[in-house]
């Protein structure tokens, strides 16, 4: 189809056209439970586009949506758009007072809400939400009831095709979950995701019957868009958990669906390359030394590959990640084991892609070129090593933030490019790398530029690393390193007792030569003089990145 054609589309006409074209073809459903075809979701679109209408809410009304993936939240969104309202997609994991402020300051007029999030609030709470219907079964719930008053649920159909949507028109506010601590609602256009869906659409092209599981929430613009509706625009099925993505619900359901597609953020990948492949590999001396030879550790990778393959059910033939920035080792033992992975780069205010190539394509540790139609530039390079802001500038870029022009203006020019607020640097052959945030560049005692995410991506190949977090404080350079103490454990025999007496003795050890191997590697400005070995988790955004705001 061609860019002019594609320019007058809105997202309710790529959603139509799947319904007639793929009616009797599998569409989405939970592994393990029914699976509704095409025509099947379109039925209940056309039911639950009728409760809307029969509740009065028309175009430009604000529905938001909240509860983890399942056929119900496509459906919602779905015929959300499908009446030219506004849909409003809420992260499951946001605290309650964030949600209660969304509802507020999105001016939300319906709240789609599951029964276990619906549980998260008091009786006294829910009398501040707006008017609510559950998501698990369309039913109709007064604010402030309990969760067993009787309920009922409007029937009837409504083809909502009579409705004027235009390209141009809201389509959705989503309220970003970053590590700055300020959520803001990205507004976007129809005519901004079906540019998206595009955009993605040259870079891996999809064919009818494709199969993808789902693990990162509808509710964020990476799986909402690349996802969601780019499948759903090609004929491709979707499966979702009915629990989180632990290993023991995962590897099962992998086995089952055999996807052929699937997206994740970094960590989950890093998890499994540090656990399963780097430990098994240096759990004991003899394999560790074969291991740190390059022709030996090639050979492993590919052994390690080739099991790991099979684990995700041996149909995998592209494992999209974005959402951060990934591990430098993990994605050496990608590229050995010959993994079918690929890494793009974007923002929920972009919908969300900006870059990104097929996996014939990737080169190591880059995010891609610009996709088409995307114009990207370096703003402000520095002149020794070509690292600047990246600007963007494209038919998928957002509208702006909800209620809030001054912050808009300060990321939108007048002449439409967007300040993403990312470091990088595009290579002469235009590949963008990211290097990290703006906001996150610490200045040294001699004015030079210091970036943290460079000196994280150093510590976290120490051995016992989890994950790590670089910040100033009182002008040092301090690390706050999270060990894994998994594979700790797993080098002590002893009894439990005398297993964590000695694992704080080595963390004590492992401290120094932590110490001792990043600044090896480092340059003198970025030398870390402190470490702190940090127990509990870092809180992270739905991406799985670290809110730096909380500890800095």
């Amino acid at each position: 189809m061609e860019k002019k054609i594609w320019d007058q589309l809105t997202v309710r006409d790529l959603i139509w056209e799947s319904f007639d074209r793929f009616t009797t073809e599998p569409a989405c459903g939970f592994v393990n439970n029914r699976v509704y075809t095409y025509g099947d979701v379109r039925s209940h679109v056309e039911q639950v586009a009728f409760a809307f209408r029969k509740l009065g809410l028309g175009k430009g009304d604000r529905v938001a949506i909240l509860g983890n993936n399942s056929p119900h939240w496509v459906i919602s969104y779905f015929a959300i758009l499908s009446l030219g309202i506004i849909a409003v997609p809420v992260l499951p994991d946001f605290h309650t007072d964030e949600i209660r402020h969304i509802m507020e300051h999105a001016g939300v007029n319906l709240l789609l809400i599951s029964q276990r999030q619906l549980s998260r609030f008091t009786d006294e709470e829910r009398r501040s939400l707006p008017r609510m219907m559950q998501l698990d079964d369309f039913s109709i719930v007064a604010s402030g009831t309990s969760s067993t008053e009787e309920t009922n649920v409007l029937y009837g159909s409504f083809d909502p095709m009579g409705i004027a949507v235009q390209p141009d028109d809201l389509a959705s506010i989503i309220y970003t979950s970053g590590t700055t601590g300020f959520s803001k609602g990205v507004m976007l256009t129809h005519r901004s995701l079906v540019e998206n869906v595009r955009q993605c659409a040259l870079i891996e092209p999809l064919e009818k019957g494709e199969v993808f599981i789902s693990i990162l929430p509808l509710s964020h613009s990476l799986e909402n868009t690349v996802g969601c509706l780019l499948p759903f625009s090609f004929g491709a099925m979707t499966h979702y958990l009915e629990k989180p993505p632990t290993a023991s619900v995962l590897v099962p359901a992998l086995q089952k669906v055999r996807p052929t597609y699937m997206l994740s953020v970094p960590l989950v990948i890093e998890k499994i390359f540090k656990s399963q492949v780097k430990g098994k590999f240096e759990s004991k001396r003899i394999l560790r030394f074969l291991y740190g030879l390059t022709p030996v550790r090639k050979i492993l990778h590919r052994i390690a590959g080739k099991k790991l393959i099979a684990t995700f059910g041996g149909r995998l033939k592209f494992f999209g990640i974005g959402g951060a920035k990934l591990d430098y080792m993990t994605e050496r033992f990608l590229k050995e084991a010959r993994f079918p992975y690929a890494i793009g780069y974007g923002l929920t205010e972009t919908a969300p892609l900006l870059s990104g190539v097929g996996v014939a394509e990737t080169r190591f540790q880059s995010a891609g070129r610009p996709v088409d139609g995307v114009e990207m530039r370096i703003n402000e390079p520095d002149p020794e090593t070509g690292i600047g802001e990246i600007w963007v500038r494209g038919g998928n870029i957002m509208k702006g933030y909800y209620r809030e022009p001054d912050i808009t203006g300060q990321v939108l020019t007048p002449d439409g490019w967007f300040r993403t607020g990312d470091l990088g640097l595009i290579d002469r052959d235009g590949f963008l790398f990211i290097k990290g945030r703006l906001k996150n560049v610490i200045v040294g005692a001699s004015g030079e530029n210091i970036y943290p995410e460079e000196i994280e991506s150093v510590i976290n190949r120490f051995q016992y690393v989890m994950e790590s977090l670089v910040i100033n404080r009182g002008g040092k350079l301090v690390a706050l390193v999270r060990l894994n103490y998994e594979e700790l454990e797993h080098q002590f025999k002893q009894m439990k007792a005398d297993a964590h007496r000695l694992i704080d003795e080595k963390a004590e050890q492992l401290k120094n030569e932590l110490h001792q191997f990043v600044n090896e590697r480092v340059n003198r400005y970025s030398r870390i003089q402190m470490i702190y070995i940090r127990e509990d988790p870092f809180e992270k955004t739905a991406t799985k990145k670290i809110k730096r705001f909380l500890y800095e």
